[in-house]
């Protein structure tokens, strides 16, 4: 056991020492405290705070320290803002990015809409597990209420619970996802593979007592008492089962509203990676939109909503995977402007092609900051200048964060303001 002076916060919310045999990891530990910890290689475990920061505040969660869902109840606001500000910040630096970032916007709204809950059965008796992993670990950390949900999932424990106890005998963990829709909860369990007709009239019987709107397995509904439907902008989504959504309608109102905000003047606008259309049918209340997306259901729904929403100006839908087959920058001419919100792994190929293009507005959006500088350092080496940067909070208490960055590329000969690039690296 040591005792340790904390001198800043990791990328996960960790508190930092760093001496001559490398940087130590120390989790619930702040910058300016002194702890006790036990270090085992590069992680530790705090024993005991000697002297505690002042930016320290109560966690609002009895499962925190213990629950791997939340890894910073413990900040106080303006460290917290801070910490989260300058993991984008970071990102933009290690690529040799120099331009306007925003403060931390707020996007939490009334909490998750969504979440993944983990269910495993005891080896004895007729008890289920049912809530998150725990951090760095395989153990579930069973809960009975989570407080970063919205208040619509409030249901959503207890619906998995009964669930799960639904499929015991299949003996295999499961994976939960629940959804809170307009029309009630959508579930999706993962998991248990194909079930037999007893499993599947099991299941059915619970969705009624338990009033879901929806229940599948593996993508496939067994019982669709209520079609599910989320509303972005003008239009009522029906989204296939387990579909991804934004985590909060907070965070995707804001991430639309910037959007929008950027593409303003632009006739026909190209909506990259658009998923079941959260920015598409926002954008085509103004603007020609074409939307393309590898997951055929995502984009089935999209049409659907679309065509049955009076008063947009037409989106066109396309499924292709723009990881292997981007939209070229021959094909990129049609378009006055494009939005792109892509998986984790970021746009490499598509920001390829459209730093060569002459889109003129470019609104890149990432929950992931290191691929969104990568993507951002390739349009700058294309002649984009990054007109803004905001980091967007709608993972309260976690690491993750979403970013909006504006792109425009200047006429010919024109000089770039506002961001200056190094080179692609890597």
């Amino acid at each position: 056991m040591l005792e340790l002076s904390i001198e800043s916060l990791g990328q996960r919310g960790e508190g930092l020492v760093r001496s001559v045999r490398g940087t130590a990891h120390i989790p619930g530990a702040l910058p300016r405290e002194r702890v006790l910890a036990r270090l085992e290689g590069e992680r530790g475990k705090l024993i005991e705070i000697l002297e505690a920061s002042p930016e320290r505040v109560a966690p609002i969660c009895s499962y925190f320290g213990d629950c791997g869902g939340c890894a910073t109840q413990h900040l106080g606001r303006a460290l917290y803002s801070s910490w989260k500000r300058e993991i984008l910040a970071g990102a933009l630096a290690d690529a040799h990015i120099e331009a306007p970032l925003g403060a931390l916007i707020d996007a939490h709204g009334e909490g998750r809409r969504r979440a993944t809950f983990h269910a495993r059965f005891a080896t004895e008796g007729a008890h289920v597990e049912i809530g998150f992993m725990q951090a760095r670990a395989h153990r579930i950390v069973e809960i009975e209420a989570c407080p970063v949900l919205a208040p619509p999932m409030s249901g959503a424990i207890g619906a998995a619970r009964a669930l799960a106890a639904c499929l015991r005998g299949v003996g295999k963990p499961l994976d939960i996802s629940v959804t809170a829709t307009l029309s009630g909860l959508d579930i999706d369990i993962r998991g248990c593979g194909p079930l037999e007709f007893s499993a599947r009239q099991k299941l059915v019987h619970a969705a009624d007592r338990l009033d879901l709107a929806r229940l599948s397995n593996h993508g496939e509904a067994i019982i669709e008492r209520r079609t599910p439907e989320i509303l972005m902008g003008a239009a009522r989504v029906s989204p296939p089962p387990g579909g991804f959504l934004q985590a909060t309608l907070e965070g995707e109102r804001i991430l639309a509203e910037l959007a929008l905000s950027a593409v303003q003047g632009a006739r026909r606008v190209a909506d990259l990676f658009c998923g079941v259309g959260a920015f598409a049918l926002r954008l085509a209340a103004r603007h020609e939109v074409r939307a393309v997306e590898v997951d055929r259901p995502a984009l089935t729904a999209l049409a659907r909503a679309a065509g049955a929403t009076p008063g947009l100006r037409g989106v066109a839908c396309e499924v292709r995977d723009l990881f292997h087959r981007p939209l070229g920058r021959d094909e990129l001419k049609a378009f006055d402007a494009v939005v792109f919100d892509p998986p984790r792994a970021g746009a490499l190929a598509q920001s390829r092609e459209l730093a060569a293009s002459g889109v003129q507005t470019i609104v890149a959006i990432s929950c992931n900051a290191a691929t969104f500088a990568r993507d951002v350092s390739i349009l700058a080496a294309g002649g984009y200048r990054l007109e803004s940067v905001t980091p967007i909070d709608q993972f309260r208490f976690s690491p993750h964060i979403e970013i909006v960055g504006v792109l425009r590329k200047p006429p010919a000969g024109k000089p770039r303001k506002g961001l200056r690039a190094k080179g692609f690296l890597g």
